[in-house]
């Protein structure tokens, strides 16, 4: 009963962890379809185009096996974490955790918490690479269609170098993360998110054309063929890693649901978007890495915009 009281004083606008140096505290207006533009923006990357030769390695049957198997395991974790946004109790909890080293913190103690942070920043290390190397080869692929199509098919003519775009897409993003408050932007999630459905349904239709001209879908059960089995070993373990990289989003997911307002509980919010959003995600990664995987057979690209 105290806990529901303490809850009740601290839903919607107020907040316990509000420091003290605020005047006011902190607004939370987030409702279940913000988070899910969150969520998909975080979850469907320019990744979903290479689920095609992912699937092409595994095979017609474990392809996707492999995908419905991680998305199920992505929505058991953030169920289990999104309970973590509260504490002591997962809905009347008076403290909050607006951040996953925050839960760790408040849960696992300090010790745990330098541990976890030290993982969590190596895994944003790691996404940050992944997204400016493929910024960078999107932006050349783009200028050397360009390049094409206005100085015709001269190899030569149309060389672009990666790293000036690398150089440019870090640039502005150093820049945009100074913009105070910056994640919690609900129409430029919502404008990603439409992006991000727009290249997927654009590789899924491409793929789909290509299977009506041809009049049949390619692909076998056991998956695109190698030379060898220690090969085809470490090419279904990249393919595995692909997909699982493709999912998770627990580094954002308190953040996400720390911008939601309150009642009803922000945890039950949370798990009805997290559902929302890995169905999403998943319709739009079997669709388009089984389109892809039908149109090109064994040889699948490992982008099917870039065809590379």
């Amino acid at each position: 009963m105290g806990l529901a009281a303490a809850a009740t004083a601290s839903s919607d606008d107020d907040d316990n962890n509000t420091p003290l140096l605020l005047s006011h505290p902190i607004k939370r207006t987030g409702t279940v379809w913000t988070a899910v533009a969150h969520i998909v923006t975080g979850v469907i990357g320019s990744g979903v185009l290479s689920l095609a030769w992912s699937i092409g390695q595994l095979g017609w049957i474990a392809g996707p096996f492999s995908i419905l198997i991680i998305a199920s395991f992505t929505l058991i974790s953030s169920f289990l974490l999104s309970n973590t946004y509260r504490s002591p109790h997962p809905q009347f909890g008076p403290r909050r955790s607006a951040s996953y080293l925050d839960a760790v913190h408040s849960h696992l103690g300090l010790k745990n918490g330098r541990l976890s942070g030290l993982l969590v920043n190596i895994s944003l290390y790691g996404f940050g690479i992944a997204y400016v190397i493929t910024s960078a080869i999107s932006i050349r692929t783009i200028l050397v269609s360009i390049c094409y199509h206005t100085k015709g098919n001269e190899e030569v003519a149309c060389e672009f170098v990666d790293a000036y775009y690398m150089l440019i897409f870090g640039a502005i993003q150093v820049v945009l993360s100074q913009i105070p408050n910056f994640h919690n932007i609900e129409w430029l999630s919502v404008a990603a998110a439409i992006m991000s459905f727009a290249y997927s349904f654009i590789g899924m239709a491409l793929s789909i054309v290509q299977i009506k001209e041809k009049g049949y879908a390619e692909g076998s059960i056991e998956g695109i063929s190698s030379r060898n089995g220690t090969e085809k070993f470490w090419l279904v373990v990249q393919a595995l890693g692909d997909i699982s990289y493709s999912y998770p989003f627990s580094t954002i997911l308190l953040e996400i649901q720390d911008t939601l307002k309150s009642p009803p509980p922000e945890n039950q919010t949370m798990k009805k978007a997290s559902l929302i959003s890995v169905v999403i995600t998943t319709f739009f990664y079997l669709g388009c890495g089984g389109a892809g995987y039908a149109a090109f057979g064994n040889d699948t690209p490992g982008n099917l915009l870039t065809g590379v």
